[in-house]
């Protein structure tokens, strides 16, 4: 699936100021997964203020339709990888490429910058988000809880770049 025509995929510039707007879209991109997942999203502790912090350590593509934010990933660049912190892509345009072309933009620059892989968590009862992911050639890599929880709540899935 290509990516709609009238979006594109560009890198945040330093002097980005619509934090609001990517946190909204974040929100309500992870909305559904409110009474699903346990423990609840760390979406909901951002904030505008640690998004902004967040990306002074961190990359992030955002997908534009128009002058509109309809797509963002945060990654942080690692020794040897890039780990994908948040991916978020506007609920009314999920399954039209624009999810798929943000992780092409990931990996594209990680292959650029000598990384050898991409890693990524996700929720346990996410079961779309893991069928998705490994349709994009992420596989997965162990299980893990979140602190206080004795059962796995998060999956770490791994894409090993050739």
């Amino acid at each position: 699936m290509s990516l709609p025509a009238d979006v594109s995929i560009v890198q945040l510039a330093a002097d980005f100021d619509r934090w609001d707007e990517v946190l909204a879209l974040v929100l309500r991109a992870f909305a559904f997964m409110d009474g699903i997942i346990d423990p609840p999203s760390s979406a909901h502790r951002l904030t505008v203020e640690n998004l902004r912090a967040k990306a002074m350590e961190e990359t992030a593509f955002l997908a534009l339709k128009q002058s509109e934010i309809v797509g963002c990933v945060l990654f942080l660049k690692r020794a040897d990888d890039l780990y994908i912190g948040k991916l978020a892509v506007e609920p009314a345009l999920q399954g039209q490429g624009i999810g798929k072309r943000l992780m092409q933009a990931v990996e594209d620059l990680a292959r650029s910058h000598n990384r050898t892989a991409i890693e990524l968590q996700t929720r346990i009862e996410l079961i779309g988000n893991h069928a998705a992911f490994a349709r994009l050639g992420f596989r997965e890599t162990v299980q893990t809880a979140h602190k206080g929880y004795d059962r796995p709540t998060s999956i770490t899935m791994r894409k090993v770049l050739s």
